[in-house]
């Protein structure tokens, strides 16, 4: 029997492309090496499933970085409100978070999940789980996918919906970076993106901030020259290894696309207090000591900052914890300050591309057909999810793309399997 769609991938953009590919009225099915269909999706959001985030379209897209301009042809087809459309028509009811995330009303990941395998089932979908593909061989009218049990399916399009390297465990292990070369495709290097950062600093090998949140602060990656290549203005998190949080994963590509070039360790740079300019900070600090020159410095300032932060800006530049306000040189308060400011922690790696939530890098965009996602040097081939050299930034970003370009693919891959 030849399938007219073949998707391999049960993630949130091979379970996208399958039913839409499906509605077309094709036969359609789906191969995943793992035991469960999208085990991805169950995981995000720390469980609870970011399905989407309802901010405008350009908003959506300034927040996936890499390559995110892309999407705006995809988009066209169909967008994050058609994601929020289509999972309501499910019958699964979804609630706006902070940031414009959206989340199930249920706060169950596993009912996302089990809507999208309802409407696999409804549409008889044929799916094939724990059936690793062991080679594809490309052909002019149709496609031969070959599994690892020597079984041959014919297929007149295929779609690779098989991830990139984040998260090994759950499937996405790099299978499809080889079949895409094999029909010619280029794969721009691979690195890690949203993913924690290590440092050797003597203050984090003694884990003397170990386990601190700092909320609300503005962290920058700085180049050579000591310039901010970007800020995040969230949380962070001090670790035993170095640094995490999300501020700390959305910088994080950044520091990563640094080492590519050379530049090792890199400065993370830490306001803790965004709001103040450091100037006025220096003249607040001077009033407050004049007006309690008798008390010590560390009471006077007490809860501008989180404690063990304080302690530690203060034994940096120099000031005893019981040193009187009237004490204190001019010298020592411009370099507590700057360090409340200015706080720099050196970045020599991060954890590897296994530890990260999502894969930069992948299948070349040039090549693709933004409308279709169609490969633009095989015939009825198709690309979607984070095989793609597309990355964005977590908070539903990641799987917008995933699910936009998966609805697209299997659309237009049903077209053409047809004609």
């Amino acid at each position: 029997m030849t399938y007219q769609v073949t998707v391999i991938g049960g993630g949130p953009s091979g379970l996208m492309a399958a039913i839409a590919a499906a509605e077309q009225g094709v036969d359609t099915l789906l191969i995943d090496k793992g035991k469960k269909l999208g085990t991805k999706l169950a995981i995000s959001g720390g469980g609870r499933c970011n399905v989407t985030n309802r901010l405008p379209e350009d908003e959506v897209i300034k927040h996936i970085p890499g390559n995110g301009k892309f999407l705006y042809s995809p988009f066209s087809v169909f967008n994050n409100y058609d994601i929020i459309d289509f999972f309501e028509g499910l019958g699964v009811g979804l609630k706006e978070e902070d940031h414009g995330r959206m989340f199930p009303v249920s706060n169950k990941a596993k009912d996302v999940v089990q809507a999208l395998l309802n409407r696999m089932e409804e549409l008889n979908i044929e799916v094939r789980k724990e059936t690793p593909v062991e080679a594809i061989h490309y052909g002019d009218n149709e496609h031969q996918v070959i599994l690892k049990s020597k079984e041959k399916i014919l297929t007149r399009s295929l779609i690779l919906a098989v991830g990139g390297k984040a998260v090994p465990h759950t499937g996405s292990t790099g299978d499809g970076y080889a079949w895409a070369k094999k029909a010619g495709h280029t794969i721009t290097q691979l690195f890690p993106t949203e993913v924690p950062l290590l440092s050797k600093d003597s203050f984090i090998k003694n884990k003397t901030l170990q386990g601190l949140s700092l909320r609300d602060v503005d962290v920058s990656v700085l180049n050579e020259k000591g310039r901010k290549i970007v800020t995040h203005r969230m949380d962070m998190l001090f670790t035993h290894f170095g640094l995490s949080g999300p501020a700390i994963l959305r910088c994080s590509q950044y520091v990563v696309k640094e080492f590519m070039k050379g530049h090792r360790p890199v400065t993370i740079e830490i306001d803790a207090l965004p709001d103040e300019k450091e100037n006025v900070l220096l003249d607040k600090l001077q009033k407050m000591m004049e007006e309690h020159s008798k008390k010590t410095f560390r009471n006077v300032i007490k809860g501008m900052v989180p404690e063990r932060l304080l302690d530690f800006v203060l034994e940096k530049s120099e000031i005893s914890p019981d040193e009187k306000s009237a004490n204190i040189s001019n010298e020592k308060l411009r370099n507590f300050t700057q360090l409340l400011k200015k706080f720099h922690v050196h970045v020599h790696d991060s954890q590897p591309i296994e530890k990260a939530f999502v894969t930069g890098g992948g299948v070349s965009i040039k090549e693709i057909i933004p409308n279709t996602m169609q490969s633009k040097l095989m015939e009825r081939l198709y690309f979607c999810g984070e095989i793609l050299d597309i990355h964005g930034y977590t908070g539903g970003y990641n799987i917008t793309s995933a699910m936009v370009t998966g609805r697209v693919a299997g659309m237009h891959a049903a077209w053409e399997a047809m004609a």
